[in-house]
């Protein structure tokens, strides 16, 4: 090879290279269309409305993931009762979303989520979304994507203790959505 070949070589790895580290160096992130960070979440999206899921999108999922996971809770949640600890209340459970999923459509059902997407259940004992529904005051309802270095297996309608157990090594970027909502006065007593 001669320097006049070599140079344009040089360049063209050069470029790849740099577009490599660009793309690595995106962050991952989610974000709705239906709520900023730290707005409110509306009511159609919650047990006051429809109940349906809110539109979510993803970016920046790294070039190395074979998968997504969706995980939505309310950290404000009470206790049950006083012998209990309060913990988040889960409310959606996702995983094993295409990385090339630029996210979730509103209303997804779950004949519509992508093909191998699995979900697990929520704190009703059910699979499936369930929408922001808090006994008292105003609550933060967290979205939380993972990107993954492998597709899951072996879970059968996971809990989000089980789904965090499985991704616990493979987690290789993570990104969160807060939103909140706070019931209308008179609304029922129910999460």
């Amino acid at each position: 090879m001669t320097r006049q070949s070599i140079a344009p070589l040089a360049v063209a790895l050069l470029l790849t290279a740099l577009a490599s580290a660009g793309r690595a160096q995106q962050s991952l992130k989610i974000s709705s269309t239906a709520f900023a960070a730290d707005g409110a979440i509306p009511a159609a999206y919650t047990c006051d409305g429809g109940d349906r899921s809110p539109p979510l999108a993803f970016s920046g999922v790294p070039a190395a993931a074979k998968s997504l996971a969706l995980v939505v809770d309310d950290p404000d949640a009470p206790a049950p009762d006083a012998k209990t600890p309060s913990k988040p209340w889960v409310h959606w459970v996702l995983y094993n979303l295409p990385v090339d999923s630029t996210g979730l459509a509103e209303a997804v059902a779950p004949t519509d989520l992508p093909f191998q997407a699995q979900q697990g259940s929520n704190d009703w004992h059910r699979t499936g979304y369930r929408g922001p529904c808090p006994p008292n005051g105003s609550h933060r309802y967290v979205h939380k994507v993972y990107a993954l270095d492998t597709v899951l297996t072996g879970l059968a309608s996971p809990t989000k203790a089980e789904l965090e157990t499985a991704m616990k090594g493979h987690i290789l970027a993570e990104s969160q959505l807060v939103g909140t909502y706070q019931r209308a006065p008179g609304g029922e007593a129910a999460r």
